[in-house]
């Protein structure tokens, strides 16, 4: 079965953790982290052209430190897409805030700012906008709403590393971006995540988060818990960061060829804006209905393609959610989108004939 992501690891990384094993050094409570942490945030900084990195153990907990850096709380509301992973949504909940859903554009996937804007209320005090797929959201409108009522942005950017916005790296389009280290992302380190920031104010904010408020040692100064990053994956990400502009090229070309091979056939192809570079994280195409898009999907799987749903339930009709008493929530285009979506592998492991066998599966199902 071709994956539709997986890690690509080797002896760099094993060797770069043993070493860590052999120092004795796992961790380091202070806010400033330990000697790989530290060394991680600074090429993970040079890479994403912002001015601050902080690591953390999980793309959530980048979101959740995000969030008391810029002092969200109860009573408080953020805006965020439905189409989308929970943890989107499940990080405001944790620091007992109120997630407001809003629908999605038809052809990007992410946030409508004409959504955001409507939904803004006296209690809304971020937006989390979601570079879905690995493609930036419509970020200079977004913000501009935002700066006209006052709300941190938050970028999502937990798919989308290595992608761009008008020359602009993914993560660094708003006041704070957040991205995820898990394993089927562009890159990982086990677990892990890291926020980053061009914001010195919020990066204090933020280191102190991840360590309990601390900023000497058992003298919190604002609510935080444990969200640091390990040093043996810190270790690993400073490897596979070396390794993610190759990973990206690949991607990148995989993508190239599946538009290619799928010409002719009837479904509906991603849209990439000129002003946009996606990071191909994922290849979502649409098809005419639910079944015709389950039809391929089986079809792909029997054919050992490991073609899938990101998401076959918006956030907001999740049982939990929608226990909540978001169930009823009309958002059209993400209904749409949750019946008709299909993402299909091009992750560096795929080849030429990979990609050809795929697309004829595709066309011969139709």
């Amino acid at each position: 079965m071709i994956p539709i992501n997986k890690p690509i690891m080797g002896k760099e990384e094993a060797d770069a953790v043993l070493k860590v094993i052999e120092s004795g050094v796992l961790t380091n409570p202070m806010p400033e982290g330990g000697p790989n942490l530290q060394a991680f945030e600074s090429e993970l900084q040079s890479f994403s052209g912002a001015r601050h990195a902080i690591a953390v153990n999980s793309g959530t907990a980048a979101l959740q430190i995000s969030l008391l850096a810029c002092g969200v709380g109860p009573s408080d509301e953020v805006v965020v897409p439905s189409f989308t992973f929970m943890a989107t949504a499940s990080a405001v909940v944790l620091i007992g805030a109120r997630p407001v859903f809003v629908d999605i554009d038809r052809d990007s996937y992410n946030m409508s700012p004409k959504a955001f804007k409507k939904a803004i209320t006296k209690k809304t005090k971020a937006v989390i906008p979601v570079d879905l797929y690995g493609l930036p959201a419509d970020m200079d409108e977004i913000n501009g709403i935002a700066k006209a009522n006052n709300i941190t942005v938050i970028e999502d950017a937990c798919q989308a590393q290595g992608a761009s916005y008008k020359g602009k790296m993914a993560g660094t389009l708003g006041d704070m971006g957040c991205y995820s280290f898990y394993p089927a992302k562009v890159m990982t380190t086990g677990e892990g995540g890291a926020v980053v920031t061009n914001d010195d104010s919020l990066a204090e904010k933020l280191r102190r988060a991840r360590t309990h408020g601390q900023v000497m040692g058992y003298d919190s100064v604002m609510l935080g818990g444990n969200f640091r990053m390990p040093e043996m994956e810190a270790a690993m990400g400073m490897v596979q960061l070396k390794k993610l502009p190759g990973f990206l090229v690949k991607r990148r070309e995989n993508a190239k060829s599946l538009v290619w091979a799928l010409r002719g056939a009837k479904v509906w192809m991603p849209e990439v804006p000129m002003e946009m570079r996606h990071n191909w994280y994922l290849f979502t195409v649409k098809l005419a209905s639910a079944m015709q898009r389950d039809d391929v999907k089986a079809r792909l799987l029997e054919a050992g393609f490991g073609a899938a749903v990101y998401y076959p339930i918006p956030v907001h009709r999740t049982p939990y959610y929608a226990g909540l008493g978001y169930g009823k929530l009309n958002l059209p285009e993400t209904e749409d989108a949750v019946a008709r979506v299909l993402s299909l592998p091009v992750n560096p492991i795929v080849n030429e004939d990979d990609i050809g066998r795929m697309a004829d599966v595709i066309k011969k199902s139709q």
